[in-house]
């Protein structure tokens, strides 16, 4: 009988640490945060156009088109993000020179921020581009050029923590850098269309996670 209870007793310390350790460790505590589509699929709730370029919704996927006017236009989130881990697909069609902003803000078509690249073969996708400032701060060496796609979807990723900025082409990593102007920097994502005409890209599965 004496070594039941004392089984018994053990079994209920066992259970108490047990409910101890997952109070501390479990999701209510500490939630782990899931990326959430930017992009909906459907229309572009959740952002705001700037400028006279198109952009539009087609099969599910984002659109932007050059318009008559031929000069710069933005698709920027209504939110900011500080510290996020973006993914996002991108196609390019004719002349394909656009780019992906982030921690940026737009008045009328003249944006404030940091641009990663993405542009036809050989004009440094996935790299780093100052708008209205210090301009390239990382280009792509020419070993790294072949990553991109030309005409197929392409995966870009970026991730911004603080004063570090890292991209990725199609897995393969173009930029880590850190750069205290950056990590000072706040606005939100935004899609360029570049000035001159005859550009169309498509975009679709817009992921990002906070950090």
């Amino acid at each position: 009988m004496l070594k039941l209870r004392r089984l018994i007793v053990a079994g209920a310390a066992v259970l108490m640490l047990n409910s101890a350790f997952f109070a501390l460790k479990g999701p209510s505590a500490d939630p782990l945060k899931k990326p959430v589509k930017l992009f909906n699929g459907k229309d572009l709730k959740g952002w705001t156009v700037h400028g006279t370029e198109k952009w539009y919704v087609e099969g599910g996927e984002l659109i932007c088109e050059s318009g008559p006017d031929k000069k710069y236009g933005y698709l920027t989130t209504d939110k900011f993000y500080q510290n996020f881990d973006l993914s996002l697909k991108f196609k390019q069609e004719a002349n394909g020179n656009s780019g992906v902003f982030f921690r940026s803000t737009v008045e009328g078509t003249k944006v404030s921020g940091w641009q990663v690249e993405v542009a036809p073969p050989n004009h440094d996708t996935g790299g780093i581009y100052e708008s209205y400032g210090r301009n390239w701060l990382v280009q792509i060496p020419e070993e790294k050029e072949g990553f991109l796609k030309m005409g197929e979807w392409n995966t870009l990723r970026i991730r911004a923590v603080g004063d570090r900025t890292q991209t990725w082409l199609n897995g393969h990593e173009m930029v880590d850098l850190t750069d205290a102007k950056i990590g000072a920097g706040e606005g939100s994502i935004a899609l360029q269309i570049h000035d001159g005409g005859g550009i169309k890209v498509r975009w679709k599965d817009i992921l990002l996670e906070e950090l």
